[in-house]
């Protein structure tokens, strides 16, 4: 594959990919494709993957209560949720969303443990 893919080449790939899915679709599942169609969807896949990568990259949030919030998006939880999770308080949480308090070594600890945020992201937002 291609290191650098415009943009044509991937409104084509993308334009291709959903024709293949709505035959699978139309099939009744993935199962149902030829394996002509298997190859091109996982090629077109690649294409597509590879291009949104490049250019419509997400970064991390720079916050702590940006951290905690994807979070919380992520495992689709409230803030008393992930305040059990991290065992504090939901009162210690909202001070620390609303950065009236800074997070002690426990609730980051918490944090990369129990949510799997990296350490090193959290002591350089800290």
């Amino acid at each position: 594959m291609k290191s650098e893919i415009s943009k044509k080449e991937f409104e084509a790939a993308e334009k291709k990919l959903n024709d293949i899915l709505a035959i699978a679709t139309d099939k009744g599942g993935f199962d149902f494709l030829s394996q002509k169609e298997k190859t091109a969807l996982a090629q077109y896949t690649q294409i597509v993957k590879a291009y949104e990568d490049i250019h419509y990259s997400i970064p991390m949030p720079q916050t702590i209560e940006g951290l905690i919030g994807l979070k919380m998006y992520e495992k689709k939880l409230k803030q008393k949720d992930i305040a059990k999770l991290l065992e504090t308080t939901d009162t210690k949480l909202s001070a620390v969303m609303h950065r009236k308090r800074k997070p002690n070594v426990g609730l980051l600890k918490a944090m990369h443990e129990k949510l799997g945020i990296d350490g090193n992201l959290l002591l350089k937002v800290v």
